[in-house]
């Protein structure tokens, strides 16, 4: 992390492209993509097919800092190269996109309506070698899926005390506690979550800086106080299994949150279009992200 991207992460206009599909999520981002499970073996050939995908959005003329802010990376693609360049150098050095890691393993089985973190032994290792990867920042992911006064308090401790570590190793981390956007008290837990947040910034030593990605809110604008924070550097908004439309709709409303989308972003994308149906398919797709994220 330097000045230069820390500044273009807090004042740049545009959004965060979330590559970050892993082990689990892998084969339905490839089915979507148009590769179904019998294209693969194994785990090394799936991996190899998802790369390719990667290397195919990544080096699109449509994937470009005009709309898009940074990326972020599985572990995997971290480790691979692109044209010759290691992911992340190529997104700075090529695109001007600041490369972000998924650090999480994953999630527990549920208790008190949320689902916490995994452990994470090897944190510090994947930290040295994200710092050698010349990495920006990190996110890790929660879930929250009921009004659960200690389970969110509890997701948000996890978040900061792993958050913390993060940053005083010299990234910027994403903190990210989605909410289920099918939940009934969706609007409950975004209240309690956001006190519980605010509560931790309010603790939190002067110099660190942290990024929050969460659900669209259920109320317009809910998350203008956390944005003013001065830990603050984005407030990023997570599309959460609404179409890239209802998304992009549902981002406009809320002033000063842009979008950080997976599947929302990469919807319409197939491994049997040429170059140019694919780059313009991926081109509408960021223009319609971007202008949600700058309304």
């Amino acid at each position: 992390m330097n000045d230069i991207q820390l500044q273009r992460m807090h004042t740049g206009k545009g959004f965060i492209a979330a590559l970050d599909q892993s082990g689990g999520s892998t084969p339905k981002a490839l089915k979507l993509y148009g590769i179904g499970e019998e294209a693969y073996h194994n785990e090394e050939e799936m991996f190899d097919l998802v790369h390719q995908m990667r290397t195919r959005i990544i080096t699109s003329p449509a994937f470009s800092s005009e709309y898009i802010l940074a990326a972020i990376l599985f572990e995997m693609t971290m480790d691979r190269k692109i044209e010759g360049k290691f992911t992340a150098d190529y997104l700075w050095e090529e695109k001007g996109i600041l490369p972000i890691l998924k650090v999480d393993k994953g999630l527990v089985e549920e208790q008190n309506g949320v689902q916490l973190m995994k452990p994470m032994p090897a944190l510090d290792d994947l930290l040295a070698r994200a710092k050698e990867r010349h990495i920006f920042g990190t996110k890790m992911r929660s879930v929250i899926n009921r009004a659960n006064e200690q389970g969110i308090k509890d997701v948000v401790a996890q978040q900061f005390e792993i958050a913390v570590k993060i940053a005083k190793a010299g990234f910027v981390p994403i903190i990210e506690p989605e909410v289920d956007i099918f939940s009934e008290d969706k609007a409950k837990s975004e209240e309690i979550l956001l006190r519980e947040i605010m509560a931790q910034l309010a603790v939190l030593e002067p110099d660190l800086k942290v990024m929050f990605k969460v659900s669209i809110p259920s109320v317009n604008g809910f998350y203008g106080e956390l944005q003013k924070d001065p830990h603050v550097v984005r407030v990023v908004a997570l599309s959460g299994g609404f179409s890239r439309k209802e998304a992009c709709e549902k981002l406009a409303r809320n002033p000063g949150m842009i979008a950080s989308f997976s599947r929302a972003f990469t919807e319409g994308l197939s491994v049997g279009q040429s170059d140019a149906e694919f780059n313009k398919t991926l081109h509408d797709s960021a223009k319609e992200i971007y202008d949600a994220s700058v309304a």
